[in-house]
């Protein structure tokens, strides 16, 4: 319990600098333009809702700059495997990127809402202060600019004039329009809803950000905004002339006060980040470069296909990922999938399922719905980027490692049983003393690719006298009448019916309250590593028995939490 208290505080510690330093950038900053003396006239036309503008602008730019950190893939693999730089704790929020990411996401949303609603009250407070009806210093202020070698104050410069109209012909009308559209469109098409309806979808809409980004660097070109320069300050006193503008022009101490925008300071924030992750583009266009050799293709019964392939100078560690593109089925969509093969392997492989548009028209590019082309030459060219680091490889630094799979989810695990095959065959030392493995899954068929696998890890974990070190679990969700009855005839016989292992299937779920209780009392003092892969709801109960089971005293058994993610 205590190191969970540890990770979970770290995470709140990282979430509430993220809050504090927007708070402070929006109090900060709204202060200042409540008291800047250059923007006292503007103040009086606009009143507070000139700093609440202004405050949300320089939070919106704050968030703008932290939003492609986290999807900046080789930063994130870089930083995973610099152990000097992220150790322990501080390790594992690497995995929570896409967390914080989504949290920056809303961050944007909300200044961005606060900084549209502020204008828009700027944009009528500026078209009434042009009526017939505004007197005194405000009528005196909006005015200014009608006479020669006069810098005006109010953009709108008469009263009949559409301000919706007024603001489309100007650059920052236009460029807000367009950041608002893009991003209604980015957030609205990153719902869970929609991301699994149609992944694609997302995918596409998401790369709007591009406009999104240009057209934040040019929005504040139009300095509509605009304050007393600094040397019309020198010469006009705002606290002695503010009370004598009728003697404007007249009188010595106050001549006619001169105004100019705001420099345009969005991409001083974001140019960093963007050149950043511009250059991820480039080492992922040089990537696509490089030949990608496809040297086997098995289609398998479950709706899997298994692609083997080689590519000069790729190093990976059990647990990555790549992302692969294929330019016959679309020229701009990269998707992620784990490896599966072993780095002691001279190839590596992916398993990829048919559940999407996309994945649909590789498997069938491949035929994995009818016969294979027989000629590897005439396979659709792949382009591969990575790999890239994620959670579960880790799984070697703990004593103790419990692998959570379901359903497709088990991929990431098979590059990981396979190390350890080879690792144990060569006999050499590893930090690794237990393996717990559980795979949750509803088709029988989805089996028949992994139990080869874990049938020769367990042949060989048997003659190495380590018959121990792996304890697998499968459990069977679905089945029929036909092979229920298929399953009975057959219970009684030495290895599985359906995976062909001495360990027998089990047939519903797991209670993990029972599971987690076993593993605390079979390992009283360890740190176990539990990583899992598959659906929320499952990965929030799993999270839940972690916290459950974890020892509060510091030499008890704690339970170290990690999800894949892409």
């Amino acid at each position: 319990m205590g190191c969970w208290i540890l990770n979970e505080s770290l995470s709140i510690i990282l979430v509430l600098s993220w809050l504090g330093v927007n708070f402070y950038l929006f109090i900060d900053t709204f202060c200042w333009y409540e008291e800047e003396e250059s923007f006292l006239y503007t103040r009086v036309i606009l009143g507070s809702t000139l700093a609440w503008a202004r405050a949300s602008a320089v939070c919106l730019n704050f968030n703008c700059m932290l939003i492609l950190l986290p999807i900046s893939r080789n930063l994130i693999s870089f930083m995973r495997g610099t152990s000097t730089c992220c150790r322990g704790p501080w390790r594992r929020q690497l995995d929570k990127n896409l967390k914080f990411h989504k949290l920056v996401a809303y961050g944007i949303a909300v200044n961005a809402t606060i900084h549209i609603v502020a204008h828009l009250c700027n944009l009528q407070r500026y078209h009434w202060s042009q009526s017939a009806h505004a007197e005194g210093l405000l009528a005196v202020l909006s005015k200014l600019g009608n006479a020669p070698n006069e810098s005006y104050l109010n953009p709108i410069r008469t009263f009949h004039t559409n301000t919706i109209t007024e603001l489309l012909t100007t650059i920052a009308g236009v460029t807000g329009l367009i950041i608002s559209l893009a991003l209604i469109l980015i957030m609205t098409s990153s719902t869970e809803f929609i991301r699994q309806v149609s992944y694609e979808l997302f995918w596409y809409t998401h790369h709007v950000f591009i406009i999104f980004f240009i057209s934040l660097a040019i929005h504040g070109a139009g300095r509509i905004v605009r304050g007393q320069t600094p040397e019309s300050q020198l010469r006009h006193n705002v606290t002695f002339c503010r009370d004598h503008y009728a003697q404007w022009q007249k009188a010595a101490p106050c001549p006619m006060p001169q105004f100019s925008g705001k420099e345009p300071s969005a991409w001083k924030w974001v140019l960093g980040p963007v050149v950043l992750y511009a250059f991820e583009r480039i080492i992922r266009f040089w990537r696509f470069q490089q030949d990608v050799v496809i040297t086997k293709v098995v289609s398998h019964p479950s709706g899997v296909l298994e692609l083997h392939m080689k590519k000069r100078n790729f190093k990976m560690d059990p647990g990555q990922y790549i992302l692969i593109q294929c330019p016959s089925v679309s020229w701009l969509e990269w998707h992620p999938f784990t490896l599966t093969s072993a780095p002691q392997e001279n190839f590596f492989s992916v398993h990829i399922r048919a559940s999407g548009d996309w994945t649909e028209a590789l498997c069938k590019a491949f035929g994995a719905e009818g016969p294979a082309p027989q000629e590897l030459w005439s396979l659709p060219r792949l382009a591969v980027d990575g790999p890239f680091g994620t959670a579960l490889t880790d799984v070697f630094h703990y004593p103790v490692s419990v692998c959570i799979a379901a359903g497709i989810g088990v991929t990431p695990f098979a590059s990981l049983l396979k190390s350890i095959w080879y690792k144990c065959e060569s006999q050499i030392q590893l930090k690794l003393s237990k393996v717990y493995f559980y795979w949750i899954c509803r088709d029988p068929k989805a089996f028949e690719w992994f139990a080869d696998l874990l049938l020769s890890l367990e042949t060989l974990m048997s003659e190495r006298g380590k018959a121990h070190f792996l304890s697998y679990h499968i459990f069977l969700t679905g089945w029929d009448e036909n092979q229920a009855v298929h399953i009975a005839l057959h219970w009684d016989e030495s290895t599985d019916v359906i995976t062909g292992l001495k360990q027998k299937t089990f047939y519903g779920r797991p209670n993990w309250s029972n599971e987690f209780r076993q593993m605390a009392y079979a390992h009283p003092s360890s740190s176990i590593g539990v990583f899992f892969c598959g659906p929320k709801a499952l990965s929030k109960t799993l999270q839940r028995m972690c916290r459950l089971y974890s020892s509060a005293d510091p030499r008890g058994v704690h339970f170290y939490y990690n999800k894949e993610s892409f």
